[in-house]
């Protein structure tokens, strides 16, 4: 009976101690209607693909910008680890990141160097709300800070 009562109180405290992470794997796309989203200039993609297994986390965006449709990929780890991908002009892109302590958001921050915008930081939160992905996003540089909330339904 003691060794049940250990097994029991080990799940719970294993269950407390990792929780349960939420998976964002899918296809979705841009609800412009439900998006805060700016006016004259948006980082928005239209479409957001996302494949979440275990700690890798890969993220693939289909944007476009001027008229020209373009692709981004980032592949992550969700262990708080730096991770290199490609960036803007052949710059790299460094980031990380992270689960909040619920468990229910992740927050990537990216960093790079573009040109004469100088150095950019990228903070997006991801996370579910009634079925939905809502992404918000803070870009900074010496131009100023550009914020969106962007909300996608699945595909």
């Amino acid at each position: 009976m003691k060794k049940v009562f250990l097994l029991i109180a080990i799940s719970v405290i294993t269950a407390g101690i990792f929780g349960q992470n939420v998976n964002f794997s899918g296809t979705w796309q841009l609800n412009t209607q439900k998006s805060q989203l700016n006016t004259e200039f948006s980082l928005a993609p239209k479409e957001i693909l996302i494949t979440h297994e275990g700690i890798n986390f890969t993220v693939e965006k289909h944007s476009e910008f001027q008229g020209q449709a373009f692709t981004s990929v980032d592949k992550l780890t969700l262990d708080g680890k730096e991770c290199i991908n490609p960036g803007f002009m052949e710059s790299q892109k460094k980031s990380t990141a992270v689960w909040s302590d619920d468990k229910t958001s992740l927050t990537i921050v990216s960093k790079m160097n573009v040109g004469d915008a100088g150095d950019v930081t990228i903070t997006e939160v991801y996370k579910m709300n009634n079925g939905n992905l809502v992404l918000e996003s803070t870009a900074s540089s010496s131009y100023g800070d550009l914020y969106e909330v962007m909300v996608y339904d699945k595909k």
